[in-house]
């Protein structure tokens, strides 16, 4: 009879963790281009939105940029379900050479997909 109960209490919660799903981000875009801006401005912003698609809370773990110029933005909080979200991103091309770059941003969350690849990339054109 103890096995019966065991099994069947092992059974039911077995059930109500497979029934909720994880949290998901889901952005708008995964790439932005700035185009064409002058050395003399060597510093563009851009904000990649997002939205928790999951059911749970949607936490960002950490969001690495592949070099030094570039900086990523985004908030510690818990995302709710349903609720937006943003990461902000800062390319600073001061004493970089001219030219076109493309730059990645690694996001990690708690999300059903853990990582995310984001790209940035652009043409910084000589100062006249």
């Amino acid at each position: 009879m103890k096995k019966l109960i065991l099994f069947t209490m092992m059974l039911i919660s077995g059930m109500t963790a497979m029934a909720q799903q994880p949290a998901e981000i889901k952005f708008d875009t995964l790439t932005h281009n700035f185009g064409k801006f002058s050395e003399k401005e060597p510093v563009v912003n851009c904000t990649f939105n997002f939205t928790n698609v999951g059911e749970q809370n949607l936490i960002i773990n950490q969001a690495i940029a592949s070099c030094g110029c570039t900086v990523a933005e985004y908030t510690k909080d818990p995302i709710k379900p349903g609720e937006k979200g943003q990461l902000k991103v800062t390319y600073n091309g001061t004493g970089k050479f001219p030219g076109h770059f493309k730059k990645s941003i690694t996001v990690r969350t708690n999300g059903k997909v853990e990582m995310t690849r984001l790209y940035i990339e652009g043409d910084m054109e000589e100062a006249k």
